[in-house]
């Protein structure tokens, strides 16, 4: 799954004070944090509940969701035995993985394919958090392209869910594995009533709900692309439900010959995106749409990348290779930038 850790989330705990007009006591919510590892990555929650602390199942619903549904790692999982069964035939599926799968297959025909959930051989061909990566030959490139494409992903849903893939084609959801980590865990906050507020980070995937005692904004810091890990781009202040993620090419990389080789593949080439851009945010209708577009849009570049945003009603904000920040208009009140060296401009449709 990739790691996307670009995200850094700040939630300020507050307490308040309040009392029933009859006289008996309310219970006020009690914050509860916790950073551990889910799903190969990070994850820091903040939970705001007149109940019991959700925390830990939070992060067992996360595993339990990669290990079930999403990883190609496991052959017992959903992806897993429909990666075994490429050439051979369909491989029976959880409702929840196909939704997920038509909901990626949509978004990787809206993108004209920018966003392809069939990249992990390639991905794993670049390997560029090997101890020594290096540029992988351009025959092998090619090859494994002619597996790759999302066309090669058959669905079916007479009755029982069934994913067929032509030979040789794999799926692998990292591109959107977090987000889907982001759509779980929130669905399972809100069918806790106790549950106030809560800020969510799964790797460089957050997701809010609720609010604060204090009814203050979340708070949530978007990394400087060309900084130090604890140093930040600006902060998005946000309220009520929401889904953010960001793509950049800081992450993972290798530098051969002076040159950046990031994590973020293009479909088209089989080679590391490159139209112009360091760092993209969006803002989307919930996590695996965020996720997914952060990446599409890092692989289309800022024009074409603000049309797909405005199909799906999503926010967004791109940094170029100049240090220039454009913020489209939903998000330009929300973004308050804290970097030197960068300016904003606003992007509209």
């Amino acid at each position: 799954m990739k790691k996307k850790l670009s995200i850094l989330v700040f939630s300020l705990v507050m307490g308040v004070m309040a009392g029933g007009c009859s006289g008996e006591s309310v219970r006020e919510p009690e914050a509860y944090n916790l950073s551990s590892t889910a799903m190969g990555t990070l994850v820091t929650q903040t939970i705001y509940t007149t109940g019991e602390n959700p925390a830990s199942s939070v992060l067992e619903l996360l595993t339990q969701t990669e290990d079930k549904y999403l990883s190609w790692r496991e052959e017992d999982s959903d992806i897993g035995k429909a990666n075994l069964q490429a050439g051979q035939g369909a491989a029976a599926v959880n409702s929840r993985t196909m939704e997920y799968l038509e909901e990626t297959l949509q978004l990787s025909r809206d993108s004209g394919g920018a966003f392809d959930p069939t990249m992990g051989q390639l991905t794993r061909l670049w390997d560029v958090e090997a101890e020594n990566p290096q540029v992988p030959s351009r025959k092998k490139i090619k090859q494994y392209l002619k597996e790759s494409g999302y066309e090669k992903i058959h669905l079916s849903n007479d009755g029982t869910p069934q994913v067929e893939l032509e030979e040789g084609a794999a799926i692998d959801l990292g591109a959107v594995g977090k987000g889907i980590g982001c759509d779980e865990a929130a669905e399972f906050l809100q069918k806790d009533s106790q549950v106030q507020g809560a800020v969510v980070a799964v790797g460089g995937s957050v997701f809010t709900l609720g609010s604060k005692p204090d009814q203050s904004p979340w708070k949530v810091a978007v990394r400087d692309p060309r900084g130090g890990q604890e140093e930040l781009l600006g902060i998005l202040n946000l309220e009520g439900e929401t889904y953010v993620s960001t793509s950049g090419d800081y992450e993972k990389y290798f530098i051969q010959e002076e040159r950046r080789y990031h994590h973020i593949l293009d479909p088209f080439t089989g080679y590391p995106a490159d139209a112009g851009l360091i760092s993209v945010t969006v803002l989307g209708q919930d996590g695996l749409i965020s996720d997914g577009l952060s990446t599409a849009c890092f692989v289309l570049g800022m024009e074409k990348g603000a049309e797909l945003l405005e199909k799906y009603h999503a926010e967004g904000i791109f940094v170029d290779e100049k240090k220039q920040v454009y913020v489209t208009d939903g998000l330009m009140e929300n973004f308050e930038l804290s970097a030197s060296g960068y300016v904003v401009f606003p992007l509209s449709p």
